[in-house]
């Protein structure tokens, strides 16, 4: 069903110019108007439904400039929804106006996203700007109208020059009021693309947010909004992703089914809106193919579930696979019967243990975290079980998931046991004895890698202390037997590159496993990504001596995930153990503690004063940001985790490239552009070009190495007509590096830079770090 709205009429017999709203639906409307009725406190309204072109085109004969719609939906059964969306009205007062409104939207996009929430700015038409946040349908009205309330709140004691929450207008002068209110089940905000009624018609028109930071803003008028439209360029196309009310979330898992051969529950429709305080779950044995547990937990009026072939782990110490499944009724929490042959599921299925959970965190499609409390007799044991289900897509797919019981849990399950990402395979609460690496020609573990993380200060639950993000290659270090060999982060032996960095095997002890990076500085002493690209294409060994001598690069060490004979804490050390579980603050002990500085090895302090301290000292220092390090976790080798945090300032990509186009003038034998791709959800996409910042040597070595590389038809689809004219397409295997302004809404590049290849990453490794 629709959202239904208000809609000013212009009048009969007013003076010319003038208009007035109408909050419900007028007698005289056709009877073919869905139409739906609202109770406030002191009278109905009835609604008109806007969700379908005839009732548009209607408004438009009736004149109706303005719709303005609340931000729930009425359900199929001409119910009210929870709302699926949360909106903040940024209101200038007199002395404050759209440029204003643009610092306060910014500002509002940090706190949420810092919150794991999504936001698309809208310019309102009139003198604001609005910011819409897509909801999930779980909670009421009054919870979000609540909790856009502290958000207005806290901007505005954290920024009591430029933002109020206070509706008095006295307090207004040339500030921003974020107005929380439109978030009352009674309110209505005007529709975004919908005219506002005045006599030049501007738009409640999506922006990017590239545009919100344009000082450049202004509103715009509907000629320029149908322009942008026919481009195909529309902002808030995702912003209706979450599983909105009226979605059916059971389609799926209808069509695996016929109700006339399974004896599971098959719903016909969607599933109905409940009213629940304690949201259940349950745990199923299934004796299917192969035996598993399906692991269901209510949420969004479904069982979201998990299929885990090994059952739900007992142990904190033992971590197994979840692989996600069909969202099931909630039905069929009470299920248990036998699935006949031949039907999906085919086997036995009981009731393993069930129960209500206390959710502590949901973020969708990453990360839950819930305190289930099942039956006396149930296969939990009867005790609360505090769990943790991770994505875990690097584990061989984009359904996997990581389940995971945390430490005993305290209170309402709050405990303070290292965090849901900081789960280590076998290791976790243990000190492995067998050493990590020994030498030889054994691989030495890959990196630990950390998220991009927005530029806003990290959870504040957790201690974090904050290193420099230097702008080099990532590198694992090993010495043995006074020798040092050196990988790169995707396996590459980077020994014979560097050999000056043979000097850090008389800085450490003998059995050490070392994390930190390469980097080249220029003559001002700060990191310099070109300089270091021409140490990094060299081959032979003349080469290689002659620029160790005329460019030798420094590693910087952050982390030890082994130390050989050595004393660790209370722990005699004869042999190389690894540190692998330890904290991040007992290893960065370790590290400063055992290693020794030299010419080329370096240990850069880890700041643990504020993060505005460490944003400042990056700055000065003319570096690209910060690494946030929780300092409770362990090290995960290979694996990405929200424990370690990347917060660029400048924007920085990796990118595939997939082709290039023609060059001319001085670039005809040569090339134009590169045609570049990135990996989103698993899947190789494009994401426009990048025609400068090339140098003479650079455009001649580029266009021999891709050369080698053509094929006859673009690795990825949906490349413009523009782009794919003169285009000559290679295999998707080299990557490379750029800067750039901002990303469209199509997914591409603004105004991007060639900054170099980066031969220490794969293709399979290359992911937007900006979303």
């Amino acid at each position: 069903m629709g959202r239904g709205g208000s809609c000013p009429h212009p009048p009969r017999r007013l003076a010319p110019g003038q208009v007035f709203f109408r909050r419900d639906l007028e007698d005289s409307a056709p009877d073919w108007v869905p139409r739906q009725s609202f109770t406030h406190k002191n009278h109905v309204n009835i609604y008109p439904l806007v969700n379908e072109p005839a009732v548009l085109a209607w408004l438009g004969q009736m004149a109706a400039l303005e719709i303005h719609v609340p931000q729930w939906r009425f359900d199929s059964d001409g119910k009210v929804s929870n709302p699926d969306r949360l909106v903040l009205d940024l209101d200038p007062g007199v002395g404050a106006g759209l440029p204003e409104c643009a610092e306060t939207a910014l500002l509002c996009r940090e706190l949420l996203t810092g919150m794991g929430l999504e936001a698309f700015p809208v310019t309102s038409g009139s003198k604001g700007i609005h910011i819409y946040v897509p909801l999930d349908g779980s909670y009421t009205a009054a919870t979000i109208s609540q909790l856009a309330q502290e958000l207005a709140r806290s901007l505005a004691q954290d920024h009591p020059d430029l933002v109020v929450s206070n509706m008095k207008k006295s307090t207004r002068t040339g500030k921003v009021l974020v107005d929380w209110s439109q978030n009352n089940a009674a309110k209505t905000t005007i529709c975004p693309y919908s005219l506002r009624g005045r006599s030049h018609p501007t738009v409640a028109a999506p922006r990017t947010w590239e545009e919100i930071a344009d000082p450049d803003l202004r509103q715009l008028d509907f000629r320029e909004v149908l322009e942008r439209v026919e481009q195909g360029m529309d902002p808030l196309s995702a912003l209706g992703v979450k599983h909105p009310p009226s979605t059916d979330r059971l389609t799926k898992y209808r069509s695996m089914r016929d109700a006339g051969k399974t004896p599971e529950p098959v719903p016909a429709g969607p599933p109905p809106r409940t009213t629940a305080q304690a949201p259940s779950f349950v745990i199923q044995e299934h004796h299917a193919s192969r035996l598993h547990w399906d692991f269901r937990l209510e949420h969004s009026q479904v069982l979201v579930s998990w299929a885990v072939p090994k059952g739900p782990p007992l142990d904190p110490a033992e971590n197994r696979l979840a692989v996600m499944t069909e969202d099931h009724p909630l039905a069929y929490k009470s299920f248990e019967g036998t699935i006949p042959p031949g039907e999906y599921g085919a086997g036995h299925v009981r009731i393993w243990d069930s129960g209500t959970y206390v959710l502590e965190k949901w973020r969708e499609g990453k990360e839950v975290i819930a305190v289930l409390q099942g039956q006396s007799h149930g296969g939990l044991g009867g005790v609360p079980r505090r769990y943790a289900l991770i994505h875990a897509p690097g584990m061989g797919g984009d359904r996997n998931w990581l389940i995971h019981l945390m430490k005993e849990h305290s209170g309402a399950g709050r405990s303070s046991e290292v965090g849901t990402s900081d789960v280590v395979h076998g290791t976790l609460g243990t000190r492995a004895t067998r050493p990590l690496w020994e030498g030889g020609a054994a691989e030495l573990p890959a990196p630990m890698l950390a998220t991009a993380g927005p530029v806003t200060e990290p959870d504040p639950e957790r201690v974090w202390n904050f290193e420099m993000k230097w702008d080099g290659i990532r590198a694992i270090a090993g010495v043995t037997q006074g020798a040092v060999r050196l990988m790169s982060r995707n396996g590459n032996d980077l020994t014979h590159l560097y050999l000056e960095l043979q000097e850090l095997a008389e800085l450490t002890p003998d059995g050490a496993v070392l994390d930190g990076e390469i980097v080249a500085l220029n003559n001002a002493g700060r990191p310099d990504f070109g300089l270091l690209q021409t140490r990094m294409k060299l081959t032979s060994a003349r080469e290689i001596k002659q620029g160790a001598e005329k460019t030798p690069v420094q590693l910087m060490l952050f982390d030890a995930l082994q130390l050989g004979a050595w004393q660790f804490g209370a722990e005699p050390r004869d042999a190389p153990g690894t540190l692998l579980a330890e904290p991040y603050s007992a290893r960065r002990e370790a590290l400063l503690a055992a290693v020794g500085m030299g010419k080329f090895i370096h240990l850069p302090p880890a700041l643990t004063g504020t993060f505005d301290d460490a944003l400042s000292t990056s700055r000065e220092l003319h570096l690209e940001g910060i690494v946030a390090k929780a300092v409770d976790a362990p090290y995960l080798p290979a694996r990405r985790s929200t424990s370690w945090l990347k917060i660029k300032e400048t924007k920085h990509q990796e990118v595939v490239v997939i082709g290039w186009r023609q060059g001319a003038g001085a670039r005809r034998n040569t090339f134009g552009s590169l045609l570049l791709a990135v990996r989103r959800d698993g899947v190789l996409q494009y994401a426009g070009r990048v025609g400068s910042g090339f140098s003479e040597q650079a455009l001649t070595d580029i266009a021999r190495q891709l050369h080698k590389r053509t094929r006859k038809t673009p690795p990825v689809p949906g490349v413009p007509a523009a782009d794919r004219r003169d285009a000559v397409w290679v295999t998707p295997q080299l990557v490379g590096e750029v800067n750039f302004v901002g990303i469209t809404s199509e997914g591409r590049f603004r105004h991007a830079t060639w900054r170099g290849w980066r031969p220490d990453k794969t293709a399979t490794q290359v992911q937007w770090e900006h979303q």
